[in-house]
């Protein structure tokens, strides 16, 4: 196996800081979300609202799509990555440049992945038990 350079392991030091940059701000937005989230959350346990359930959803859905943005810009660095560490690369040096792989990471496949369905959809689902909730105490004089 043929032995990588000294530019390729800079190179590849650049890269895996961006990747770890990206990933410490998708935990940051996972902790802003359960934030928001737990405030809608306490706000409906002491009295449902159905507007109030609505307007929750916002926050759980902008926060799952900037958070697809992160997972997907690092999933995009890591294909450079395994790009730029095979010998004989032709990735040029020092190339930040991920345009190449969009078409191997499509946006709607992390948007669904495990990791995002798991997170924000069970934050959305107990915000629909919520909404739920409050539309059944408001018809509840039938």
């Amino acid at each position: 196996m043929k032995k990588l350079t000294d530019q390729q392991v800079k190179h590849l030091e650049f890269i895996q800081a961006i990747v770890t940059r990206l990933g410490n701000g998708s935990f940051l937005i996972k902790g802003w979300t359960l934030t928001a989230a737990g405030v809608f959350f306490a706000v409906l346990s002491k009295d449902l609202s159905w507007k109030v359930a609505v307007t929750g959803f916002l926050p759980i859905i902008g926060f799952w799509l900037l958070d697809s943005y992160y997972l997907r810009q690092e999933r995009l660095f890591r294909k450079l990555y395994d790009a730029v560490r095979l010998p004989g690369s032709t990735v040029q040096p020092f190339s930040m440049n991920v345009g190449s792989y969009h078409s191997s990471v499509p946006w709607m496949d992390v948007v669904k992945s495990h990791t995002m369905r798991n997170f924000y959809g069970t934050l959305a689902l107990v915000n629909l038990v919520f909404l739920v909730g409050s539309v059944v105490k408001d018809r509840a004089w039938f």
